[in-house]
């Protein structure tokens, strides 16, 4: 790969937040979420550097299979559970844990015959309401399953729609109605995902499911990965493959939308949308050049940005220019263009070079 634009994945660091999660969770087993590629950083490399967890989550059949491939002997759990009653051989071959958020995959389960036990985790829906049995709805549910002869245990878990925001009382509202759905029923719970490993600890239970945070993104509102002890795992970077001069009134990509107020030069960096990029990356967006911050402009091209160096004499074609990671909080680009740190991420595509560095 020539193209300039690539990721470092400093997997010290997933190592660091991964050891942050253990911190703040000590009596609680760790299930590092690896779906959507590990978040964008690489689903298998990523597994195979948090080998010493208890267990991955993972968003569909194949992502786990592949962790079966590279030599995951760890628990790995379908988040989303089974999509089609034809899966569950494949669930069953792989020694593969599901979750249980729809009568219709209870229905899948009865009518097929399971050639190993089969180890399940029962959604409830404490107001989510995306996926999950209602509260009134586990015990039936959990009766169903106990009908079944090869599921081998329940576990019970549920996912919280506001736990960023720790003045937010609807995450105690969330655990009360999982506590009372649960109650008389025995089983492993997990409510925790990362912004309840940081901000809940009393949410901790068996199990916690950390996944922004293992990546160094800050899974709370108003307070930095930087504060909360984490540290940037992907690093995005591109060099600059132009510098040219533009005199005042010039205007600069597509649009015209940006005009050069004065004589100015202007550095063209060899990334875009097409590699992963924000496309609604607005004028201002920072990035870094020799370690200093320097603003786009203009708007953002599928392979091209556009960078203001005013401030920055001196700079030549070749030099590096970092994007997002080390030295400037994806985060703070999330908020600059109106999304999460977790897209970002996510969007990072096969056209840029990955390099793990140890």
């Amino acid at each position: 790969m020539t193209r300039p634009a690539r990721a470092g994945i400093d997997l010290s660091a997933l190592r660091h937040n991964y050891q942050r999660a253990r911190q703040a969770a000590p009596h609680s087993r760790v299930m590092a979420i690896v779906k959507a590629n590990a978040y964008g950083h690489g689903l298998v490399r990523v597994a195979q550097t948090l080998a010493d967890c208890d267990a991955f989550g993972v968003a569909c059949v194949e992502d786990a299979i592949a962790l079966r491939e590279a030599g995951c002997n760890r628990r790995i759990v379908l988040l989303e559970g089974i999509f089609s009653a034809d899966e569950l051989d494949q669930v069953s071959t792989h020694a593969l844990d599901t979750v249980i958020h729809h009568a219709t995959q209870i229905a899948f389960l009865e009518q097929c015959r399971l050639t190993r036990p089969l180890d399940v985790w029962v959604k409830v829906d404490t107001g989510m309401h995306r996926l999950g049995f209602d509260a009134a709805a586990v015990p039936a549910a959990v009766d169903r399953l106990r009908g079944i002869g090869n599921i081998a245990t329940i576990r019970f878990l549920t996912h919280f729609a506001c736990a960023d925001d720790v003045h937010n009382d609807y995450t105690r509202h969330q655990s009360g109605r999982f506590g009372l759905a649960t109650e008389r029923l025995s089983g492993e719970r997990s409510l925790a995902n990362s912004a309840a490993v940081l901000g809940w600890p009393e949410m901790h239970h068996d199990w916690v499911r950390p996944g922004i945070m293992l990546y160094g993104g800050s899974p709370l509102s108003g307070r930095s990965a930087g504060e909360l002890g984490l540290q940037p795992v992907m690093t995005l970077g591109t060099r600059l493959i132009a510098i040219n001069t533009h005199q005042k009134g010039a205007a600069v990509g597509y649009g015209g939308d940006w005009i050069c107020p004065e004589t100015m030069p202007v550095g063209v960096a060899a990334i875009g949308y097409g590699d992963g990029y924000p496309r609604h990356a607005p004028t201002g967006t920072p990035v870094l050049l020799h370690g200093k911050r320097a603003a786009l402009i203009g708007r953002v091209s599928m392979d091209m940005i556009c960078i203001d160096l005013r401030t920055h004499p001196g700079v030549k074609v070749g030099d590096p220019v970092t994007l997002w990671g080390e030295g400037m909080p994806v985060d703070e680009i999330a908020e600059r263009c109106g999304t999460i740190s977790y897209e970002l991420l996510c969007g990072v595509n096969r056209r840029v070079q990955f390099d793990y560095l140890e």
